[in-house]
């Protein structure tokens, strides 16, 4: 049985989803006022890899991941970059999409915009107001912290152990500083759109309420995002869902850890980044992405090169291995222990020290001339589900042997031609045709093959 942290539980218990076999997903998606960074990757990826696992796992899965197109943040950019808001937020959420695809990471079955659900916004704000948890006042619409005696119970904050810290703004006339914006009203040459209330634009937090049970219903199973979410964003989600409804809004929250640079947050807000494309395209989505696993998801992960060259040197390891091997019906054992650790909350770094012991057996069953095809059947299985076998590679790694084949008589590009070449290799070394075994070397290495002789023969791996 998959088990899962919960925070809202604040323990690990069983996955029981509300519809059987079924699992409705719904993962804060990123505010498009600027370009992607690594921390905006390792959430998507966190999310990518449960998503895969539960499918795996037989579930079907409905996967909702929404894009924030309207919010002050993006509003500010937009001003300082002198284009439409509109502009910008097409502009950025294209730029994260390639981010992710640089990643593999499944696109969503359904991705929300904010700006395309205004009317569920305002059915929603209404309903808040018949239940005496939302009130207007100056052109805005607030939700009563206090009216909601529950407050709190995600995150373990209470009002009163709030309210040293918050204060009202010049311009806010809300009846308490813990109160939040439902509906904000319209500013000059902000975008707006028409409500009860006048002209305005929703609030951040209201957005993924109206989305979420749009699509997935009431009660639906899991809520995902970053740690950085808890409060206040995800804790106003479950105020104003379940104070508009009376029920349970999503069933369990899930949440990722911090991607950490020399001990501080990656944020747009510390201005602490690492662009996510410029890492993606030196380096490579998979390195990357294996960088991630290795980390559990609810843990913070530092970034640096140092740890992502051990991933690609990790990834060279696998890689040489696939190629190497042929995938046969997989071993069942070895996927029997990969979901006894993934199934205890997704414990990636586990699975991913499985999958690295079958790629050391796997070799040597290849080395000692046995089967390997059962190992290499499991491999292929927990690289699908960790997505390694989808994230781009750059494009130095990219297998191609030119008209080396050809030159000594063979046909094909793909692993079997390298095979072929290191037995014409070999051969040509016991001929002492020393000229043809060096322009094999030479050849292999210029399309990015180094080639290991040993006692047992000769391997070939990718640089």
């Amino acid at each position: 049985m998959v088990r899962l942290n919960s925070t809202i539980h604040r323990a690990v218990v069983p996955f029981e989803p509300r519809d059987e076999g079924r699992v409705g997903i719904y993962v804060c998606g990123p505010t498009v006022q600027s370009e992607p960074h690594v921390g905006h990757g390792r959430s998507a990826v966190a999310f990518d890899v449960i998503r895969r696992y539960l499918a795996w796992r037989g579930y079907e899965v409905t996967y909702v991941r929404n894009v924030t197109d309207i919010e002050d943040k993006i509003i500010a950019a937009a001003e300082e970059s002198g284009e439409s808001v509109e502009l910008l937020a097409v502009r950025m959420a294209e730029r994260f999409a390639a981010g992710y695809d640089a990643l593999g990471v499944l696109g969503p079955d359904i991705e929300p915009k904010a700006t395309e659900h205004i009317p569920e916004i305002i059915e929603l704000i209404e309903r808040l107001a018949e239940r005496g948890l939302a009130y207007a006042a100056g052109g805005d619409v607030y939700f009563s912290v206090r009216a909601d005696e529950q407050y709190g119970r995600l995150s373990g904050r209470k009002p009163d152990e709030l309210r040293a810290g918050y204060r009202i703004e010049v311009g806010e006339a809300k009846h308490d500083p813990l109160d939040f914006a439902l509906w904000k009203g319209a500013k000059p040459g902000e975008p707006w759109w028409d409500s009860p209330w006048g002209p305005g634009r929703p609030g951040w937090h209201i957005e993924c309420s109206a989305m979420a049970t749009k699509y997935l219903g009431d009660g639906f199973d899991i809520h995902g995002g970053g740690t950085d979410l808890i409060f206040p964003h995800h804790e106003n989600e479950i105020a104003q869902s379940e104070g508009a409804t009376g029920g349970t809004f999503a069933r369990y929250w899930l949440h990722n850890g911090m991607v950490n640079l020399g001990g501080e947050k990656m944020a747009k807000s510390t201005g602490i980044v690492v662009d996510l494309a410029s890492i993606a395209e030196k380096h490579g989505g998979r390195a990357l992405r294996l960088l991630f696993l290795r980390a559990h998801y609810r843990s913070p992960i530092e970034y640096s090169d140092e740890l992502l060259a051990e991933a690609e040197d990790a990834l060279d390891r696998l890689q040489r291995f696939r190629d190497r091997a042929t995938p046969g019906a997989p071993d069942p054992g070895a996927l029997d222990r990969f979901r006894e650790v993934m199934d205890e909350d997704f414990a990636t770094p586990e699975a991913v020290s499985l999958l690295f012991d079958l790629v050391r057996d796997g070799n040597r069953a290849l080395d000692e001339g046995k089967d390997a095809s059962a190992v290499a059947g499991a491999v292929e299985e927990i690289v699908g589900v960790f997505g390694l076998d989808d994230a781009a590679l750059p494009a130095e790694t990219t297998l191609d042997l030119g008209d080396l084949p050809a030159r000594f008589g063979l046909d094909g590009a793909g692993p079997e031609a390298i095979d072929q070449l290191v037995e014409l290799r070999a051969r040509a070394r016991e001929e002492r045709r020393f000229e043809d075994a060096d322009a094999i070397r030479l050849g292999l290495e210029d399309a990015g093959i180094v080639l290991e002789d040993g006692p047992d023969g000769t391997r070939w791996l990718r640089k």
